[in-house]
């Protein structure tokens, strides 16, 4: 999703607020906004626009229709991820899959360990290179196993696989047309529809009397 960078407030002109305090604030003066910090940079995202929130509703279909909402592991959209490249990093991905026992694992600010994370998944808005690049580095370093992005943008769906401190070390791009198979590490066989996917994400043209 689209995210700008933030300038930190300070405390009536005393003490500079950490980054968590500024986020926190942050979250009460803009309710809908999506609050990260990733790389030591205080982010903003936008409430999504009515493509994303529906690709994003329609693209858990095919993971429920393998078996992995419920049982050994649950799909859930805006929950926190604790990064471990920042004393204050957290993510908050559109869409995840993880350990059902993920609320025994949160370690700050409501956000859980990343070794609960089977799979995280973000739909790229105005600010694609954050998706594309920033996440990429971050969700690598953190060990998450799998990294699936929707290129709205370039038409493109990637799956990134092979965990590093820098990245990942594996990266499938698939187009429309083809069929994107994930990795078994979720826990189940879920195949992609790249068209499909792209096609419920993509922007309408705006329709006024």
């Amino acid at each position: 999703m689209s995210a700008a960078a933030v300038e930190g407030p300070y405390a009536g002109g005393h003490k500079p607020l950490t980054l968590l305090e500024q986020a926190d604030q942050l979250m009460k003066q803009l309710p809908g906004h999506r609050v990260e910090i990733l790389g030591g940079v205080l982010t903003v995202t936008p409430p999504p626009d009515p493509a994303h929130a529906k690709g994003l509703s329609r693209l858990r279909r095919p993971f429920v229709a393998a078996g992995l909402d419920g049982g050994e592991t649950e799909i859930l959209e805006g929950l926190g991820l604790w990064l471990p490249d920042g004393p204050e990093d957290f993510a908050v991905p559109d869409l995840s899959v993880v350990d059902a026992d993920f609320e025994d694992h949160v370690i700050e600010y409501e956000c859980c360990d990343p070794a609960v994370f089977r799979m995280v998944l973000e739909i790229t808005s105005g600010n694609y290179a954050n998706d594309l690049r920033t996440k990429v580095t971050a969700y690598g370093a953190a060990g998450i196993p799998v990294y699936v992005i929707v290129d709205r943008k370039h038409e493109r769906l990637h799956v990134l696989t092979g965990p590093m401190k820098d990245g990942y070390g594996v990266h499938r791009v698939h187009v429309a047309g083809e069929k994107a198979v994930l990795p078994g590490s979720l826990g189940a066989e879920v195949r992609l529809d790249v068209a499909q996917i792209l096609d419920d994400a993509r922007r309408r043209a705006a329709h006024r009397p």
